[in-house]
């Protein structure tokens, strides 16, 4: 939230709502919305678990949605990695 304030953006925690992202942010004077999940793991894990959910929302909007990756290092700080069009398709049941 605060690194999408400091980036001029006007967000809103939509987390427990379920709707395939975590975070509503506006852009300010266009109307338009950024979609972003946030996913936080420790450095160097090998993996990240996203819902069918989360990533059906990407598609539907991939030019608004964001996958915020929070790295979280050795020691008390962290890092915000930012992807786009983190998926290209749909997942299947399997």
């Amino acid at each position: 939230m605060d690194i999408e304030r400091n980036l001029g953006f006007d967000p809103i925690d939509r987390e427990i709502e379920k709707l395939g992202y975590d975070i509503e942010s506006h852009v300010r004077g266009t109307g338009k919305l950024r979609f972003i999940e946030v996913k936080g793991r420790v450095s160097g894990a090998p993996f990240i678990t996203v819902t069918r959910n989360e990533i059906l929302y990407s598609l539907n909007k991939p030019d608004d949605f964001i996958l915020a990756i929070v790295e979280f290092m050795d020691d008390d700080n962290h890092r915000v990695h930012y992807l786009r069009q983190p998926f290209h398709r749909e997942p299947d049941f399997g």
